[in-house]
């Protein structure tokens, strides 16, 4: 017992010695225990690292004349690690969404959801009744702007708020499972003539159809459910098939322990890359720099204070040790400004830092990229506030309460893309009755805030995966009995194929 080590390499100085007495252990050298911690620690510096430095060469190379393909060039390396990441989305989210969704008991599996999405649900809410706040206190919309030049053609096209609505639930349900995995539904509008009784005719605008680029997530994630509940009901027919996507998710995993090591040199790029794309900073910022203010204070009050807070009441936990395990992740998605992108790391962090079960993290933080949105919704509000006051339209309480709803509910159909916020921003205005045209001044700052949105997002994934971690040990006499027993149903299943099955050399030992 004597040379047994304390966890973390912390000395006990006050342990008693063999001999009866009681004096110090030789403490661990201060050289040894700081060469530890940077090796426990060494991604983390990476990234920090990373990031500075890819400031520093932005800021160094800005003052070099360089043409539009040679700044193309300074961000390739980014741009590997950002398709890196992509690549192993698709199978990442199926794969563990369908290994999670087998793997947990039915009730269990209802009660970690339903728990999952109020937490989702709550947190936008409150992100975009701070979001509404903090645009009433700054008003950034009380000072002259300037429209920039050349964003009117990205402005998304005219939307009825009902078709988008209608476009969200028709995600869900993609007819086409392979063309999801990269195109989505939209709602486009054409011109149709009809002709009156008296010779005359009417032009009505009618919806159609059309398939738009971009992975359709959300419905790739239900499907990835629904299949994963129906090879449990399918019992021992379904093993095969359940330890098939475990494996294939395990694989997908270690390729993400690869990347990240890649990560910090790609996002110093990134960063960089960007910083020497801005043109006339200085200009940008004196116009819409309360605009930009307003938005990444109240990311940092909901995501520095309110997150963390609700995970204390909770976990009775320090919710920035918690934030510390994930903090290559955060660099992550402020490089990508991508939530799909980083969910590999997320998961990645959440298990080995945060001591997050696999089982929770590859079924929560799958949805939660996909649902929870709260930096997007944030500053939905802010931006919409934002746009009445610079067209000096009073909102009454009917429309605040319009704004705080449809941001909370449109969030959900957000793609977890790059300026995925903006989509669904022309919503909320067409539902208040504000010009959509404005949107233009939301583009020309949303490289920037569309970085801290996706911070602010993942960091709500995390939370929540952490939060229902926390549910689950505190109701183990409930839900951990029913958990521990899908896991001995798994082994006993497992145990008879290698019996019953001779040809059968491909199974693992253990559930």
């Amino acid at each position: 017992m004597e040379e047994s080590k304390p966890p973390n390499g912390e000395a006990h100085p006050d342990e008693p010695m063999s001999n009866g007495l009681s004096g110090p252990r030789h403490p661990e050298p201060l050289s040894q225990r700081v060469i530890r911690i940077m090796r426990e620690n060494m991604l983390v510096i990476l990234t920090v690292a990373g990031v500075i430095v890819g400031v520093l060469i932005g800021l160094g190379v800005r003052n070099v004349d360089l043409t539009i393909t040679q700044k193309i060039y300074i961000g390739f390396p980014g741009e590997l690690l950002i398709r890196l990441l992509k690549m192993i989305i698709i199978p990442l989210v199926v794969c563990s969404l369908v290994s999670g969704a087998a793997s947990i008991d039915p009730k269990a599996l209802g009660k970690l959801g339903g728990w999952a999405m109020l937490f989702f649900l709550v947190t936008t809410l409150i992100a975009s009744s701070i979001g509404v706040v903090m645009a009433y206190i700054i008003t950034p919309g009380a000072v002259s702007v300037t429209k920039p030049a050349g964003l009117d053609e990205e402005v998304p096209a005219h939307k009825e708020v009902i078709d988008s609505f209608l476009d969200l639930i028709r995600n869900i349900l993609p007819s086409n499972l392979v063309s999801a995995a990269f195109q989505s539904y939209a709602t486009a509008y054409k011109l149709v003539k009809i002709n009156g009784t008296d010779g005359n005719y009417t032009v009505e605008k009618v919806p159609i159809g059309t398939d738009q680029d971009g992975m359709n997530i959300l419905g790739l994630v239900v499907f990835a459910i629904v299949f994963g509940v129906a090879l449990r009901k399918l019992g021992e027919e379904g093993e095969i098939l359940i330890k098939f996507f475990n494996s294939f998710n395990e694989a997908t995993m270690v390729l993400v322990s690869w990347i990240m090591w890649y990560a910090p040199v790609g996002i110093m790029f990134l960063v960089a890359g960007k910083i020497v794309e801005m043109d006339n900073v200085g200009a940008l910022f004196a116009s819409l720099g309360k605009y930009i203010a307003c938005c990444m204070i109240g990311h940092l009050i909901h995501g520095a204070l309110v997150l963390p807070l609700i995970y204390f009441i909770f976990t009775r936990k320090n919710p920035y040790t918690f934030l510390w395990g994930i903090f290559t992740a955060l660099a992550t998605a402020f490089g990508t400004s991508s939530s799909s992108a980083t969910l590999p790391l997320m998961m990645k962090c959440v298990e080995e830092n945060n001591g997050v079960s696999k089982h929770i993290s590859r079924f929560i933080l799958p949805i939660g990229a996909t649902v929870n949105m709260d930096g997007a919704a944030l500053f939905q509000c802010v931006a919409a506030v934002f746009i009445a006051q610079l067209n000096e339209t009073s909102l009454n309480f009917i429309q605040v309460i319009t704004i705080l709803v449809t941001a909370t509910a449109s969030s959900v159909g957000a793609a977890g893309i790059p300026a995925g916020g903006v989509l669904t921003l022309a919503i909320i205005l067409e539902a208040i009755g504000l010009p959509t045209s404005d949107i233009s001044l939301i583009l020309a700052v949303d490289w920037l805030v569309d970085r801290t949105c996706t911070v602010l997002n993942v960091e709500g994934d995390a939370f929540g995966a952490g939060l229902l971690q926390h549910f689950v040990d505190r109701n183990s006499k409930k839900d951990g009995v029913e958990l521990s027993e899908v896991r001995k149903d798994e082994s006993a299943h497992q145990k008879n194929d290698i019996e019953h099955s001779s040809t059968s050399n491909c199974f693992q030992g253990n559930g």
